[in-house]
């Protein structure tokens, strides 16, 4: 492993936990029975595997079990919860829907094919050149009420953690329907969904330490959204489908240890990103950190280096680091970031952005390497400028 880069791209996905991978071993080769076979020990011992699974997810965001259907993610659970809730919205369409312009590119996807399709009308919420959302806006546009909300826990990109319990004060004060997608924050920071006013919640486990391809939904009583395919009754008919088992266990898993190690990870992580913005900072006079700093994930260190392009330092730094431009889902396409844009961050900024983000094994003989690539990428491609 020596040979491969600093890897500091959580963002995008994390590297399974060795304890859930034997864990999901053990589902793969002993325990590998199909949950819904009712006939014999080895659908028993499945079965039990998955609801010991479910109470493991309810646990970590404070939830009952009964409230969760497994998914293979957050784009699958946010295309259930936004396309399933509105055919039971009442009224002639389009319904109105109010949607953050700094969610991921799913919720924005699925957002503007409703309102493509005329089911659906978008009254964007007002953010600043930090990312954050404007309350007054929020407030103001939930009194006229809505068929549902979409506002996520935290951003994607630039790390951003939006003030849940206030958003949840709104939401109920205006009875809006609120979906928040948690991918980014869910074994990061305390979510409590009893509590909290949200209707349904989407994880993604490959942002915890899970494999990828497994997610969940959560859905509060007493909405049911419709299922966007058929074909047997597993998940209560919104998912149809043979369970993956493995997957579902190694996301319970994930999940058990975020709520017993998340705490003291988070502060770690924060300790190791605060240490390199601080190289970064001293050495690059000009560097911008984007996002709220006073309210951002832990392991997000979002920068902008006005007047060198981000390709720039991606090309000298990527035998040796990874680090992203932006989103993974928007990897590939010639746009810039549609959240730094309704950031309103200057051409130059946009350019230069990189997102840096660190989880649990980051070390900090990597923070200290990663320092010194960048730092020298951008010393090498000043000269020759």
């Amino acid at each position: 492993m020596n040979s491969y880069p600093i890897y500091l791209d959580y963002h995008a996905t994390t590297p399974v936990d060795r304890r859930i991978a034997d864990r999901i071993l053990e589902i793969l080769t002993v325990t590998f029975g199909n949950p819904s076979s009712i006939d014999h020990c080895y659908g028993d011992e499945a079965a039990a595997a998955v609801k010991a699974a479910r109470q493991q997810v309810a646990r970590l965001v404070n939830a009952a079990p009964k409230e969760i259907v497994f998914t293979s993610g957050a784009t699958e659970s946010i295309n259930i919860a936004i396309q399933g809730h509105f055919p039971q919205c009442t009224g002639l369409p389009p319904a109105r829907l109010i949607v953050s312009p700094v969610e991921h590119k799913a919720v924005l996807d699925t957002c503007q094919a409703l309102e493509k399709d005329g089911l659906a009308e978008i009254k964007w919420l007002n953010v600043d050149r930090q990312a954050r959302i404007d309350l007054e806006h929020l407030e103001h546009l939930c009194s006229q009420g809505a068929a549902l909300l979409c506002l996520m826990a935290a951003n994607n990109e630039v790390g951003n953690i939006y003030p849940l319990e206030t958003i949840g004060k709104i939401v109920k004060k205006h009875a809006v329907p609120w979906f928040c997608d948690g991918s980014q924050a869910v074994g990061k920071i305390p979510i409590n969904f009893s509590d909290s006013g949200m209707i349904y919640l989407a994880i993604s486990g490959h942002k915890l330490y899970a494999p990828k391809g497994i997610g969940a939904l959560l859905i509060r009583k007493p909405y049911s959204p419709y299922p966007l395919f058929y074909g047997g009754a597993q998940e209560r008919e919104l998912r149809p489908g043979t369970l993956n088992t493995p997957g579902i266990v190694g996301l319970g898993e994930a999940c058990a240890l975020r709520d017993k190690e998340m705490e003291r990870d988070e502060r770690e992580i924060a300790q190791k990103r605060d240490r390199l913005q601080s190289l970064l900072a001293e050495q690059i006079p000009n560097l911008v950190i984007n996002g709220d700093p006073n309210n951002r994930l832990a392991g997000n260190l979002h920068i902008s280096i006005p007047d060198i392009p981000n390709s720039a330092i991606i090309a000298r730094v990527r035998k040796q680091l990874a680090i992203s431009t932006g989103a993974a889902c928007s990897s590939g396409t010639p746009a810039p970031s549609h959240v730094l844009r309704a950031m309103q961050l200057r051409a130059p900024e946009i350019d230069g952005a990189l997102r840096i983000s660190l989880g649990k094994f980051t070390t900090q003989t990597d923070i200290d390497r990663a320092a010194s690539l960048l730092i020298n990428a951008v010393i090498q491609i000043n000269q020759i400028a």
